[in-house]
């Protein structure tokens, strides 16, 4: 088993849930997205829509951004680059990938969810054509679907996803693309800047124009936006502070282990008596799984303080190694969880927890050195 790569086993981005997995990739709904559709649903049922046209064009249009995400993943795993999961926010989804993606990977990997919005819409304007079906050209009417109009407005909705997700700001498919074209004359870390600036502009404007207009549901997608660009900003920050630096460089040295037969009383007694959060559970000198806190309260909970920790740890745990580029382990980090043993070869040399990785990055933005 190659455990340089978390599995599903490991609980992905916080606040979501998983919907599915399609092609191996895991799609998450942020709980944003599911507060969201809740909203609306509870909105136009009270309404005058009737239910089947109304459910028909909320599906619809569920599965042209499914579609949309999923073209990102093919093309991504064409270019053979995992996507390590997709999480579902109201502005769209957010793939995050296992390693940072070149310029051109990047513009063929975003130009790929427009493209399937843009075949859906004509597709279906096409259709509505040929049997002489009437096509609405109202931004207006998406909030009125009716049972005549549906695949029309479908078409139509499709077409509003092409335009926002060409928009050059970040976190839309056209900020990545303006980020992409900017690698090639700017440093990675300066393109991104700009186009997340450009991303928290639009929100603002958006924003400012909700609040004027009455209409709500543009400041809730325009603060979404906002958030979006901020975290892109974050994570090139984050990439640009890690590229270079090796593991060993940020990782933990003095760490507790237990042994395979102590006990979950034994392991609560050492989360006391230390600072430690994570413990790599031990068999002589080979380590063969590792016990975090939130797993550690679980099997107390079930357990019960006599149960052996062998039989509740984590037998799937990250596993890195010491001259890895920490860049490239930030994805794996965020999908795994808060902790990773950092191995040379079959020896346990360090920890590597969320909590010291970022105390690393900002002495690292103070101008510390590894080491220093």
């Amino acid at each position: 088993m190659d455990r340089s790569r978390p599995s599903s086993a490991h609980g992905g981005t916080a606040g979501t849930i998983k919907f599915f997995s399609l092609f191996g990739t895991p799609l998450r709904l942020h709980f944003s997205f599911i507060l969201l559709v809740t909203v609306v649903i509870v909105k136009d049922l009270a309404g005058h829509q009737t239910t089947s046209a109304y459910t028909f064009f909320l599906i619809g249009m569920l599965v042209s951004v499914l579609l949309h995400e999923v073209a990102h993943a093919l093309v991504a795993n064409s270019l053979h680059v995992r996507t390590l999961e997709v999480v579902m926010f109201p502005i769209g989804g957010l793939p995050r990938m296992e390693r940072t993606l070149k310029p051109g990977e990047e513009i063929w990997i975003s130009i790929a969810g427009p493209l399937v919005n843009a075949l859906i819409a004509v597709g279906l304007f096409t259709y509505l054509a040929g049997t002489h079906q009437p096509v609405p050209i109202k931004p207006a009417d998406l909030l009125v679907p009716s049972d005549v109009s549906v695949l029309g407005l479908i078409a139509f909705g499709n077409l509003l996803l092409v335009a926002m997700n060409l928009l050059p700001a970040f976190p839309m498919d056209g900020g990545r693309i303006l980020r992409a074209l900017l690698s090639y004359i700017r440093p990675e870390d300066e393109a991104t800047r700009i186009a997340a600036w450009m991303g928290r502009m639009l929100a603002i404007s958006m924003g400012l124009y909700g609040l004027l207009a009455s209409q709500f549901m543009l400041v809730f997608f325009a603060l979404f936006v906002y958030l979006g660009a901020a975290m892109e900003g974050a994570a090139a920050m984050g990439r640009t502070l890690t590229h270079g630096i090796p593991v060993r460089a940020a990782m933990m040295t003095e760490f507790h282990t237990l042994e395979h037969g102590k006990t979950i009383r034994d392991a609560a007694n050492m989360l006391l008596a230390t600072s430690q959060q994570d413990f790599p559970i031990v068999h002589g000198e080979k380590v063969v799984g590792l016990l975090g806190r939130s797993l550690l309260m679980t099997a107390l909970a079930k357990e019960g303080q006599d149960a052996y920790v062998a039989g509740v740890m984590d037998r799937d745990f990250l596993s890195i190694e010491p001259n890895m580029d920490l860049a490239e382990v930030l994805p794996l980090m965020a999908q795994a969880g808060r902790c990773a043993l950092v191995m040379d070869g079959e020896k346990l040399v360090g920890l590597l927890t969320t909590e010291n990785l970022s105390e690393f990055l900002v002495l690292r933005r103070f101008g510390m050195e590894p080491g220093a």
